[in-house]
């Protein structure tokens, strides 16, 4: 006798070439959404910084939610390197999640796809090559990167915890484009987002010299939002083979009861 096991119950067998591949490319894509719709907010509303914000969040929540219904089957969608950790971490002793190994390709290819998408971002709207140049500091800023960076890791893993990971497109989506409104560093959340963002001297961009601190800032975020998760959710080690999203092959598998 056979059943049909659903995908959200089959783990990924995509190989790892073609996983690190779908962190590359959607990493790099969300980071040319974010600077691009940065770039198009500053040419169409000149003057109008409220404006512009508007415009960047909205590409960014739409960009978000696709990247991560396109990319997730394969490889998760984590598409940061926080997300990857934490995931590692918390699933190691359940044997769940990803591996050591794992963690630190899934870092590679999302910090290389974060330049090349800033890159990519420049070329299409013809921006002059070189670093940003807009710092961004103060200790507010860095608070808002922690409260940021540690409710995205709550979020994420509380939804595969409950077994709402198909709720992970829209409500990620929705998440960072509301912490572009209520946090003081506009939710970067993201060390290869920000990595990627120095590469470009726009709207978008931060300065090299800014970059410690906020990736230091998202990383104690990481934290606090592990701890958290943990307190509210004990055993969501055993989820962590659905983060972000669940992610076997695209088509159903046969399984023996």
């Amino acid at each position: 006798m056979t059943r049909s096991v659903p995908l959200a119950d089959v783990p990924s067998t995509a190989t790892p070439w073609r996983r690190l591949l779908a962190e590359f490319l959607g990493t790099g894509l969300l980071v040319a959404v974010v600077v691009g719709s940065g770039v198009a907010a500053q040419r169409l509303s000149p003057g109008d910084v409220g404006l512009q914000l508007l415009q960047n969040s909205t590409a960014t929540v739409l960009g978000l939610t696709v990247l991560i219904l396109l990319f997730g089957p394969v490889s998760g969608a984590h598409f940061n390197p926080v997300v990857s950790i934490a995931d590692w971490w918390l699933g190691r002793r359940s044997g769940a999640g990803l591996s050591g190994g794992e963690v630190g390709a899934y870092v590679v290819a999302q910090g290389a796809g974060g330049i090349g998408g800033a890159l990519l971002a420049n070329a299409m709207f013809e921006v002059d090559a070189g670093l940003a140049t807009t710092e961004r500091t103060g200790a507010g800023l860095l608070v808002g990167e922690v409260v940021a960076t540690a409710g995205l890791v709550l979020l994420i893993f509380a939804l595969a915890r409950t077994g709402r990971g198909a709720l992970a497109a829209p409500a990620v989506g929705a998440y960072i484009g509301a912490a572009y409104w209520f946090t003081s560093s506009t939710s970067f959340a993201n060390p290869a987002v920000t990595v990627g963002r120095m590469f470009t001297d726009t709207f978008a961009g931060i300065a090299p010299s800014s970059v410690p601190a906020f990736v230091g800032a998202q990383l104690v975020g990481a934290a606090v939002g592990v701890l958290l998760v943990l307190a509210l959710y004990p055993s969501v080690g055993r989820a962590a083979d659905a983060v972000v999203v669940p992610h076997p092959e695209p088509h159903e598998v046969e399984a023996r009861a």
